[in-house]
Parts: C-alpha cells; structure tokens; sequence
C-alpha cells in the first residue's frame, strides 16, 4: 500500500529564526517585542487561531482574575476536543439501542473500530497502514514490543537507553531485564549529558552505540522521540540508521513527540515505536495508545509475540480457530477489542489534527510560538529563569524546560495555577510549559510572561488587561454576592425575632 503524505525531517536551523521574524515584525509595525501588540499582531496573521474554537479550555478557579485558563499543559494532557462528547455519546447511544449488534451495525461497526482511527494515526507518525495499531496502553505496548524485540543471551543482554528515561520507561526495562535473569544495574546502558551540559549530543549517542556494538553486549537500543524532562528532540533517523548499521534492535517512545513534531516512521526505520494519546493528540486522559511496527517486520512468523485473539487475520476471527495466524503487520500484536469509546474520543482529535493539514503543517507556528516565550524569557527574565531545552528549534517541540536559580520553582508554580495559568512542574526545580499550536495563541505566551514578571521581579505591575478590569469586576461580583448573602440573612433573622 501506498504511504499516507510523509513529513520531511527537519534537520538544520531555519534560515529565519524565530527571533529574527518576531523582530522584523514589531520593527515593521513599530511597537516593542513585548507589547501585547505584537502578540495580538502574530494572533491576527495566524492561519490556525481559528483551531482554538475547536476546544475547550478549561475553566480558571472563580479566585482567578480570568474566566478561562491560560492552558499551556499539552505536554501532560491536551484540551478537550468539542467534538469528543458527540462522538462518545453516539456510541454509547448506538450501545443502548442496539446492544450487541451495535458490533456490526454501520456506521463505525465495533468489530472494526479501530479501523476508524489507524489511517490517521498512520498519518500522523509518518508510517503504512499496516505497520501501525491502536491498542492498550503505552507502557503495555512497550512490554509487548520487548517480547519481540529484546531477545538478550548470556553475553548480548544489554539495552542502551538516556539516563533520564520516563520513570515508566525505565520501570519498564528494569522488570524486562530482571525477567531475563540480569541485573538492571549491568543491563541497562545509559547515555549521559556530557559534564556541565543538561542535553544530549547525537554524536555521543553513535559513539556509545558503536562501542557496544563492538563489545558485542548490545541486545536492544531504547529512546524517548522527544525527551519528557528536557524537552530535547532526539534525530530519530541518524540515531536509528546507527543501530541499524550495528544490527542491533531499536525503539523508540514517543509520547511526547507525537502531535508535537513531524514524525517519519517508514522513511526513518526503526523497528518499533510506541505512543499515548492524551498529551498532543487530545484523546483524553488515559486513553488508547498506539504502537508501530515497520514494515518489514510485517510477515515475519520468527518473532515471538504475546497473542490475544484480536491480532488474528480478521478474515477467519470469528470462525474462533485455537490455530493463530496473525494480521500481518501491528495489528497481529493486537490482544483484545479495543475499547469503543476510547476510539471515538480519539477519532474527534484526529479530525481537528486532519482540519489542520496534519502536524508539518501546524510545525511553523509551533516554531515561532515556543521561540516567542523564548525571546521573551531570555529579554525580561532571564536573571530568574533559566531554560535548559535546546536554543535550535529543529532540536525541540513546542515545550520549554524552565529551571529558577533562586530556588523557588514551587512557589512560582503555585502562584501561576492562582493566576489561571496551567503548566506542570517536575522534581525537583523544573516547570515545563507547552505552547501547542492547535489551540495556544501568542496572547497566551504574552500572559504567562506578564504573570511570570509579576511573580519574580519586586515592584513589577502586570500590563495583563485580565489584571485591572476582570480582577475588579471578579471581586466586586464576589462582593456583590456577599453583600446580598448578608442581607438575605439579616432579614431572615428579624423575620425570626418579629414571628417569635
């Protein structure tokens, strides 16, 4: 089968930086980099700003001097898509009516489900149909990759993986290897920072590959697409074509790079990969996941796999043979029906995804909208900030890493979520902000550093229009409540006093 349009890696610095056409631009209107002009400037020229109505941003606490949260937490959990509700309410109306037969009644038959949202997500990462499979959950799939894809003997038993792997990662691989009979502490390889650097090199990545390679103790390479903490972009297809050259075994993580960056799957070669839903792509949290398995790999009856009878072929899977012949591809690694309601709610995020001409399309804005809060952290404070995501754009997602030399990160933290503005912190100094492109505006950029000013520098009057008129009006409503709770209670009391 033909492949879904690919993305093309984006491997050099733009010949504009972000910086360079943001200050083109408030040069040409005349205003400064960090007037709130500019942000509404940038908003007004944006193809997308239209996407944001195709969500719902959450709701600030009635404390908040805003209504709406400034939402910057994509890298945690998307928003939610408007058209979620409908899609799940249909299925679990088509539930009611049809019971049973709602499993191959169109349209969405349950029996293929799935079938409803694998092209997308084939889309989205860049693969063949056939080579991808919405099922379970990320760390489930991981395991179910390692049955196949890590097979260590007594002297090839190591995986090589970074130091700061996601906890669920390395939990992951520390039961593998135990499961084998090794020690993880022997087992597992990791690739470290270099001294006084908070990111990897690529070149120290081969170079660590190659080494094993050599000493023949190498039995699987495991990494994350685009790191959870530092928010660093790993170069997926050199660090793959490295393992591949070594003939070692290589997979890849990708929860927080799917929905963030272009991804080329097919074209880039790894032998899996495996995802969540609920961060950039908006399916909700917990959701179904999804798991890649290239091409060749497709029809290959060696590779052992944990089986369940979803992974048939679909021709005979109901004709409830003991006899497994599996779906070529992903979907032969498919264990049970997956869940109907899951699929429908991640159906409604990849329409938004397809509205939007897919994730190349969106990947400008994102460039542009995480180096305007880069610009405007580096210009206004970054004698209290410190962000240790790398400064090339071709080298990150949307998100940014913030450290805080005064060691406050916690109070700050706090402070923002009072204020309504939703990012999420990590132990133990780091805050971690996501500008998504979907739905993020520059306003929202604008906001969170206004609010940044007010919390860090002494004296400093936030510019925010939510800081004056929605502050004033928010608390003079309150008031305006508790006054009339009071009078409704005093009159109550001498109604009292009157009948006794």
């Amino acid at each position: 089968p033909a492949l879904p349009t690919r993305h093309p890696r984006v491997t050099t610095l733009a010949m504009s930086s972000p910086r360079a056409e943001l200050t083109a631009l408030a040069t040409k209107k005349k205003i400064d980099t960090d007037s709130r002009a500019l942000a509404e400037a940038l908003d007004a020229a944006d193809e997308f700003s239209h996407l944001r109505s195709r969500f719902q941003i959450p709701r600030a606490k009635p404390s908040a001097p805003r209504d709406e949260t400034i939402y910057l937490c994509g890298n945690s959990l998307g928003a939610l898509p408007n058209g979620t509700k409908k899609y799940v309410t249909d299925q679990i109306d088509k539930w009611g009516e049809l019971g049973v037969d709602g499993h191959f009644t169109d349209p969405l038959p349950w029996v293929s489900i799935d079938e409803s949202v694998n092209k997308g997500a084939a889309r989205l990462v860049g693969a063949k149909e056939v080579e991808v499979c919405v099922m379970n959950t990320l760390t489930v799939n991981l395991h179910l990759m390692m049955v196949s894809f890590y097979r260590p003997t007594k002297t090839k038993f190591k995986i090589l993986v970074e130091a700061k792997a996601f906890p669920s990662d390395m939990h992951m691989l520390q039961s593998q290897v135990k499961f084998h009979g090794f020690d993880p502490e022997e087992a597992l390889v990791k690739f470290e920072p270099r001294e006084g650097e908070a990111t990897l090199r690529t070149e120290d990545i081969i170079a660590k590959i190659k080494e094993h390679a050599e000493a023949g103790d190498v039995a699987l390479v495991m990494m994350s697409g685009v790191q959870y903490y530092t928010g660093q972009r790993f170069d997926i297809k050199t660090i793959t074509k490295a393992a591949r050259d070594c003939q070692i075994p290589i997979g890849w993580d990708l929860a927080h790079a799917v929905g963030n960056v272009p991804l080329n799957l097919h074209d880039d070669g790894p032998d899996f990969a495996c995802w969540c839903s609920y961060k950039y792509l908006n399916s909700g949290p917990g959701n179904i996941a999804g798991c890649f398995v290239h091409e060749r790999h497709a029809t290959n009856d060696k590779l052992n796999r944990f089986a369940g009878w979803w992974g048939h072929r679909k021709e005979d899977r109901f004709v409830m043979s003991h006899n497994f012949i599996p779906s070529p591809g992903a979907q032969g690694y498919m264990l049970s029906n997956p869940s109907v309601l899951c699929c429908a709610a991640l159906r409604a995020s990849l329409d938004v995804f397809e509205e939007a001409g897919g994730v190349l399309a969106l990947r400008s804005k994102s460039e542009k909208l995480t180096g305007y809060l880069e610009m405007l952290l580096e210009d206004h404070l970054s004698q209290y900030i410190n962000i240790f995501t790398p400064r090339n754009p071709a080298d990150r997602g949307c998100q940014l890493s913030l450290t805080f030399p005064a060691g406050n990160m916690m109070e700050v933290f706090s402070k923002l979520c009072e204020a309504g503005v939703i990012c999420d912190e990590r132990k133990p100094d780091v805050i971690r902000v996501a500008p998504t492109p979907l739905y993020n505006s520059y306003a929202d950029v604008w906001e969170l550093v206004e609010q940044l000013k007010t919390i860090l520098i002494p004296g400093y009057t936030s510019r925010s229009p939510a800081i004056g008129v929605t502050t004033w009006t928010k608390r003079h409503k309150f008031m305006g409540l508790g006054v009339g709770v009071a009078v409704i209670a005093a009159a109550a009391m001498i109604i009292g006093k009157v009948r006794r």
